[in-house]
Parts: C-alpha cells; structure tokens; sequence
C-alpha cells in the first residue's frame, strides 16, 4: 500500500507500507479520496509545527470511502463517502467532560500526533466518520478547515453588524472570515499578498480590504469612521502579526489568537487593561462546527471552486509540495488524490 511519509523536515517519500489491520470493534476500514493540504502540513515539512513528531504520515483534511465496518458499527455505511473529524479525543479529562472534545488533554490529531491520511487506506473510530454523499468530495475534505473557522466564529460569539477584523488570508483565515460573515458579522480582511485581498473579494465578497503592507492603523479608521474593531481574529501563525494584533481591537473589544506559534507572544499589560481587553484562544472544532459547515454546504452558503487552486498525485506531490511554501505560487488550497 502506498503511503506519503514525511521523514524530517524537508523530505517527504512515497513508499509501501503494510496494508491496515481489519477493524475492530467500533472502527472502520475506510479508502482515501482526497486529502487537503493544510498549513499544518505546510509548517510540518519547514519545521515549525507545534505538537508534531517525525516521522509521521500526514493528511488530517480528509474524504474517505468506507470499506469495512467493524463490530457494532451499521453496514450501511459502506460505500459513503464520509470527511473525517481527525481529532482522537480520551473522553475522560476535565475539556471532555465539560464538552470541549477539541481541547483534550490528551488530543491525539490525524496527521500530526499520529499518523494520518496520505496513504491508500486506514482504519480509525468510525465515530469520527460523518456521512455527506450530497457534498463531493473536493468539498468533504475541505469541511475540517472550514470547521476551525467556524470553531473561531463560534468562540467570539459574534454579534449581527459587529465590525469585525481578519487578520491572514490564508485558508484558516478564509474560513474564519466565511463563518464570521454567516454569522452575521461586517467582515473586513487584513492581508500582506495583493492577490489573496483580490480573493477575498472575489471569492467571499468581502470589499473591507486593508493592505497590510502600509498604515494598517489609519485603513482600519477609514473603514470605520475613525474607530477601531471590536473583533479582531490573528489566523496568520506569525507571530510579530499576533504582537501587532493586540494594537488593532477597539476598548473593549475582543482578540481571537486561531492561528499558534512555537514559542512566546507577548503584550504591554497596561495596553492590554486599559482597553479592559478580551483574548481567547481558538483550538481546532467541535463536532457541532462540523455540523454547521456541512450544513451550510448542503444548503450552498459557501462557494468552493475557486479555493481548490492546485491538484497533486502521490507522484506529483513529492516535487510540488516543497513549491506551495512559496507565496509566489498562488495556492489557496492543494489537493491531494490517491484516485
């Protein structure tokens, strides 16, 4: 069985691996369709990522097809196409038992704590299958990014008209701007890359644009008649994007750190108290995000096409994968498939 490991940083392999175990009780044995590309992924093979081992096979953006049920688990679910919730909580800790299944203490994710979905098959819990036969499956395998977004939006528990900043137009960034705009909010986007300001734009609709390359400050007082966001989310990862971040949020208003970094982000305490600030942190979805964003797929609120910018194979993606660090490349979101 074919399988696309990353062995350190820099260096990913296509190689055979041993088929799946039969699945057991409670699992399923499911086939790979299309596997997102995510910047997790992308920061793994720098380097960079928070919480990730080496060597590991990644792919938590996942559409799968399921083979085999394991004990207990319906037969009707073989043949559909399912995304995956690529998050393997222990269902015990104080997060779980309060419902907070994305912040476990012991979160095993697909693709980083463990190996994940660039490979032919595999097996996992199949209550972590979700059946959507009506969305393709270039859309299935988008529903997990899409899902952080809407885990960030939920977070900020939005208000209708609520002047809003995204700060990253990247596709956490895209997501949380989408779920942000369903949820009501009056979204403006904050992007170094020219051409990801004209997606927002075309792709979202969003006409709030502040090029972050210049006065960031006085674009967002012109958008807002001299004031500030009450919202502001940091989807960049970067972390001198996040220390600026705290001088964008209106007194009173709220900072939403969805992007994360390794290592320390730090701020003026007298800055942050004297405008009685509001800092959250946004960690992967829960299964209600999940729900919301096959919903309003089904009930086509998003638009998907134009964010699949680049396609690869199992071949194909040994060479391409190293050029999707580059901005110059232009891609919102690579898509792998093993069909």
């Amino acid at each position: 069985m074919r399988a696309i490991v990353l062995e350190e940083p820099g260096r990913l392999r296509l190689q055979s691996v041993p088929s799946p175990p039969q699945p057991g009780p409670g699992e399923a044995l499911v086939r790979v369709r299309r596997v997102g590309i995510c910047g997790t992924d992308l920061h793994a093979y720098a380097g960079n990522q928070n919480f990730f081992s080496y060597p590991r096979i990644m792919g938590h953006e996942l559409a799968v097809e399921v083979l085999v049920p394991g004990a207990g688990v319906e037969e009707a679910l073989v043949g559909q196409t399912c995304c995956v919730i690529p998050y393997l909580e222990c269902g015990r800790c104080i997060a779980c038992r309060r419902g907070k299944t994305n912040c476990c203490t012991g979160m095993q994710v697909l693709g980083v704590h463990i190996d994940g979905g660039m490979r032919e098959q595999f097996t996992l819990p199949a209550d972590k299958l979700l059946k959507a036969d009506s969305i393709p499956p270039e859309q299935l395998a988008l529903v997990e990014m899409l899902a952080i977004g809407a885990h960030a939006a939920t977070r900020a528990a939005i208000k209708s008209g609520e002047k809003t900043l995204v700060i990253g137009a990247g596709p956490i960034g895209l997501a949380t701007a989408q779920f942000a705009l369903l949820a009501g909010a009056d979204v403006a986007v904050m992007e170094m890359d020219a051409g990801r300001l004209d997606f927002c734009r075309r792709a979202l609709g969003i006409e709030r644009l502040v090029d972050a390359r210049h006065d960031a400050q006085a674009q967002l007082h012109s958008l807002h008649a001299g004031e500030l966001p009450t919202l502001v989310f940091d989807c960049t990862g970067n972390a001198r994007s996040m220390h600026a971040a705290f001088d964008y949020v209106a007194h009173g208003g709220t900072l939403v750190l969805v992007g994360h970094v390794k290592g320390d982000i730090t701020f003026s305490d007298p800055h942050f108290h004297s405008r009685e600030m509001s800092l959250l942190a946004s960690r992967n979805a829960t299964p209600a995000d999940f729900s919301w964003v096959i919903d309003s797929l089904r009930a086509g609120q998003i638009r998907l096409a134009e964010w699949i910018t680049h396609q690869a194979t199992p071949q194909s993606i040994l060479r391409d994968f190293p050029t999707w660090l580059d901005p110059a490349t232009g891609v919102i979101k690579a898509m792998l498939s093993f069909e």
